[in-house]
């Protein structure tokens, strides 16, 4: 069996499997794409033709493992945290001053998953895979952590909730802030 025929008969089938690990459209693409890569340079090792499916499907769990890989290799958590702070004027207090703080003040336990799931868009069960825990645990994290930003809020500006259960206030001045100052 040749790579246009392994094409034909499994890419569907391969296509779905790493959308359902993947959620990104492209980035499943491009997986796909990578696995055959391999699948066509490596075709010729196959001893047994009857493992040809079961071969072909590790090596996209393989391709889909190294995805996560780089993009543990990539993820810089100082990333979020090191944008700048105001566009406006550099002695402008924004709330984006008083988010960084507080983001900086978070527990890695819960910065990490929630950097991952709200800024990098992954989906809560990929962070959970990422992280190697369960999913359970990662929607704790996420949660916790929105409800420390939140105090963060109210600590450091002196927001509150409304009965909707939504922040409101206003931003104080960078001297009178508990968190920025």
């Amino acid at each position: 069996m040749n790579t246009q025929q392994v094409w034909t008969k499994y890419a569907e089938d391969l296509k779905r499997f790493i959308l359902s690990k993947v959620s990104d459209p492209d980035v499943s693409e491009d997986i796909l794409q990578d696995t055959f890569i391999k699948i066509h340079t490596k075709l010729h090792t196959l001893k047994d033709i009857t493992k040809l499916k079961p071969w072909i499907f590790s090596i996209a769990r393989n391709t889909i493992n190294d995805h996560f890989k780089n993009l543990q290799k990539s993820y810089k958590e100082g990333s979020l945290l090191e944008t700048p702070t105001s566009e406006d004027t550099p002695n402008q207090h924004t709330e984006k001053d008083c988010l960084v703080g507080i983001l900086k003040g978070l527990p890695k336990k819960y910065r990490t998953p929630l950097f991952l799931y709200d800024i990098k868009g992954m989906k809560q069960q990929e962070v959970a895979v990422y992280l190697q825990q369960n999913l359970a645990t990662t929607k704790s994290q996420i949660q916790r952590a929105r409800k420390l930003i939140a105090k963060g809020f109210m600590d450091c500006c002196g927001y509150v909730l409304n009965e909707k259960g939504k922040l409101v206030g206003e931003i104080q001045d960078k001297k009178d802030c508990k968190i920025c100052k």
